[in-house]
């Protein structure tokens, strides 16, 4: 059996600030040490269950140089550092049993939810077939275009809905209530990491039952930027075009997987600021 677990960190139970994101800020080391431990709850939760499983751990947020590899279970493999393929979800692929997502936070625009936002900033919407999806739904999409089932989500209770309503019973793991961007009631954490062990063991038993998140093609994807210079970046991109609205640009793909990459290719445009 092989397990998939991307680890993000804005849904980690304790955290509400980016001070806590930030490689930048004062209180990161702490947030490093946060997820670490929750990365090893699940780790543990998947081989309670599957005790020869292979798992893999992919470091999903930011620079995906988070984890302290040090201090995570001996008994996974560590993914990070970028750029590489499938962004989140390295180390995914159509051998892979389930997809565990910890740590994930809601989609930009939606709240109350902790630290919310798509990608980065610059990503104001992105919508599939007119459905707007967060790193939740692109992610778990791509899963499910190589036909693995994402089956357990942590993150605050905003970010357990948005999965609960894109994956019918995938187990949500909500380690604390949103309160607003920077604010919630948190779970102590060796709490959630108690609730995230149990949770995984549980969810890695019933993989066969949760079905994979599959969007068909061809795949219709609207993009929403907030700076001007990323519109005109992406429209160099072939298939990239602009829309009637003035943050927009829009583009038809084949499959879910071209549209996938496209989106990171898109995300990636955004961090380009002007000469």
């Amino acid at each position: 059996m092989k397990a998939l677990i991307s680890v993000d960190m804005e849904g980690i139970s304790g955290i509400v600030h980016s001070s806590e994101t930030n490689p930048e800020r004062y209180d990161y080391q702490r947030g490093r040490e946060l997820m670490t431990a929750e990365a090893n709850a699940v780790i543990a939760g998947v081989l309670d269950a599957e005790p020869t499983a292979d798992v893999l751990v992919a470091d999903a947020h930011g620079t995906f140089r988070n984890l302290l590899p040090e201090q995570l279970d001996r008994r996974a493999r560590l993914v990070r550092g970028k750029p590489r393929a499938l962004n989140m979800l390295a180390g995914l692929d159509a051998e892979t049993d389930a997809a565990l997502f910890v740590g994930y936070h809601v989609r930009a625009g939606e709240g109350p939810g902790v630290l919310a936002h798509t990608m980065n900033g610059e990503i104001l919407d992105v919508r599939v077939a007119g459905r707007s999806l967060g790193e939740i739904g692109l992610n778990a999409a791509m899963a499910g275009h190589l036909g693995v089932p994402v089956v357990l989500l942590s993150g605050d209770d905003a970010a357990c809905a948005e999965a609960a309503d894109l994956i019918p019973g995938t187990v949500t793991v909500p380690v604390k209530e949103a309160l607003g961007m920077a604010a919630a009631v948190t779970l102590h954490p060796e709490e959630a990491r108690d609730r995230l062990r149990r949770a995984a063991a549980d969810a890695v038993s019933r993989r066969t039952e949760i079905p994979p998140l599959v969007l068909t093609g061809p795949v219709e994807v609207e993009v929403d930027l907030a700076g001007a210079h990323t519109i005109d970046l992406a429209t160099l991109v072939p298939g990239v075009s602009r829309t009637a609205g003035a943050r927009t640009v829009a583009f038809t793909v084949p499959d879910y997987g071209t549209a996938y990459r496209l989106i990171l290719l898109l995300a990636q445009l955004a961090t380009i600021r002007p000469a």
